[in-house]
């Protein structure tokens, strides 16, 4: 029996370059709301970071769906001044005149049957104009009770129906509902369009090297996974703090808040990584399994009102400038009470973390901008040294800088240069910006090259929602039943019922 012959190796490949077999296939994306502030300072400058880097086919297209007045030409336009703006890679006339030759521009309202079909005509003579092979993902940037209806008429348009050999996926922005209910009234309408495996929910936290690196941390070294557990670990802290207010978002966040926003979310999938046992591989299903696993282990406290803190922040000064109190901001009542910071302890019901207490905080108007996973280990059982000598020695910790200057610090004590056995803290700090000499892409290109390749490790799972919904909603339905947050001063960490959590179980907050 003859067999097909070897192909010869490619003598100018290298086997350690793992860029190429992330090349994506041809395919059109098409972007609902692409007039969005989201589309403007991620979507777009994403993709041409993408084709800039060699990572999208010559054959791929793009397609901009919004009720504006305006041409291929006006929307290509669009496209350049984002590009030109907030592009991570250097703007090259090659990479953009390939580009924009796939720009395509549709008007029309979410409602109007017409601009559907007209949409379903020009993805059609994609395949034939460009060689896209029927192979389309759309991305709803919309406000969330816009899905329903964009997903109802991609169904009626046959735009969500691949034909033979290629295949239609939707891209979904966070938040998935806005309590379990909602949520799975949510994933009803998208299972009636789309299959599972072609709904690609987006948390561009999950696309970041830091988080990613949290699973190589962990998992690629001998030296944490021993002391990952509770024999070892205190506690751990999750902060995303921002030192902006809400701005022109008054629309989608008040009656949202802090909690829902983030936590629920991206601060949960972060305890996730961070509490998860080994996968098996780590492919979609592995790593989904583990997540579910620890989402599903996670613990309230018997008292919300001891375990929970929330707060809003007032006016003040901050940063040398006078800013507006979340009451005084345009768009809000002064009556709401929408949270602008939230902190909770919560436990992971598990051998490896029992008696752990992971904090997680979030706000905005806060001391500074910084997202980061502080492991913090339990004290030494025994230390020679009188407290005068180790006065400032302080806890270990393995903290992950998720934003703004990704990478990790390790927090140890060290004896201080002298005649005296002196001991202090001191940090041993790896940088993306200084350990590699690739510049980290944007979490956008990665999730955006993920969904054009199907690859969906770092994609949320229906499940994985449910579970954190059914973790959040007994805490934000407390708050509701529990008067208003608590004022805070801009520039600060939060109110004092944060501080008060911790102080009752012996700790405190660590300075970022």
């Amino acid at each position: 029996m003859s067999t097909a012959p070897t192909p010869p190796d490619n003598p100018l490949r290298d086997p350690r370059d793992r860029r190429l077999p992330r090349i994506a296939g041809p395919a059109g994306l098409v972007i609902f709301g692409v007039t969005g502030d989201l589309a403007k300072r991620k979507l777009l400058p994403a993709i041409y970071d993408l084709a800039n880097r060699g990572l999208l086919p010559p054959s791929f297209a793009l397609t901009g769906f919004a009720r504006r007045d305006w041409s291929t030409e006006d929307f290509a336009q669009i496209v350049h001044d984002a590009v030109r703006e907030h592009a991570r890679t250097e703007f090259s006339e090659r990479t953009w005149e390939q580009l924009a030759s796939g720009f395509r521009f549709v008007q029309g309202e979410f409602d109007d049957d017409a601009a559907f079909d007209t949409l379903a005509e020009t993805v059609a003579a994609l395949d034939a104009e460009r060689g896209t092979g029927g192979n389309h993902a759309f991305y709803l940037s919309v406000p969330p009770r816009s899905f329903p209806l964009v997903l109802n008429q991609l169904k009626r348009s046959g735009l969500s129906e691949p034909t033979t050999d290629a295949w239609r996926r939707v891209i979904i922005e966070k938040p998935f509902g806005h309590n379990l209910e909602s949520a799975l009234e949510l994933d009803d309408v998208v299972s009636e369009v789309f299959p599972e495996d072609s709904v690609f929910r987006i948390d561009h936290y999950l696309g970041k090297e830091t988080v990613q690196n949290i699973l190589a941390m962990r998992f690629a070294n001998q030296l944490f996974e021993p002391v990952w557990n509770n024999h070892y670990v205190d506690h751990v802290q999750i902060t995303m703090a921002e030192d902006i207010g809400i701005g022109s978002r008054a629309g989608y966040y008040d009656g949202i808040g802090a909690a829902r926003d983030v936590i629920q979310n991206h601060l949960l999938q972060l305890l996730a990584l961070t509490a998860m046992e080994e996968p098996f591989s780590f492919d979609a299903n592995s790593l989904r399994r583990e997540k579910e696993k620890v989402l599903s282990a996670v613990r309230l406290g018997d008292d919300l009102g001891r375990s929970t803190a929330r707060g809003q922040y007032a006016a003040g000064w901050q940063g040398g400038e006078h800013v507006r109190g979340y009451h005084e901001e345009d768009g809000i009542a002064p009556d709401s009470i929408t949270e602008t910071y939230a902190a909770m302890r919560l436990e992971v019901g598990s051998r490896r973390w029992a008696g752990v207490p992971f904090y997680l905080r979030a706000g905005k108007r806060l001391g500074r901008r910084v997202t980061e996973i502080a492991v913090v280990f339990k004290r030494a059982p025994h230390l020679p040294f009188d407290l005068g000598t180790s006065g400032e020695l302080g806890q270990n910790a393995v903290v992950f800088r998720v934003q703004p200057d990704e990478g990790v610090t390790i927090r140890f004590g060290a004896k201080v240069p002298g005649t005296a056995m002196e001991v202090r803290d001191v940090s041993m700090d790896f940088g993306y910006g200084n350990a590699f000499t690739e510049n980290s892409p944007e979490a956008y290109e990665r999730l955006i090259l993920d969904v054009l390749l199907g690859d969906p490790p770092l994609f949320p799972h229906q499940r994985e929602v449910e579970l954190s919904w059914q973790i959040l909603d007994p805490i934000t339905e407390f708050w509701e039943s529990t008067g208003s947050p608590e004022p805070y001063r801009p520039g600060s960490w939060g109110p004092a019922s944060a501080d008060e959590m911790l102080a009752r179980d012996g700790r405190r907050w660590r300075m970022p």
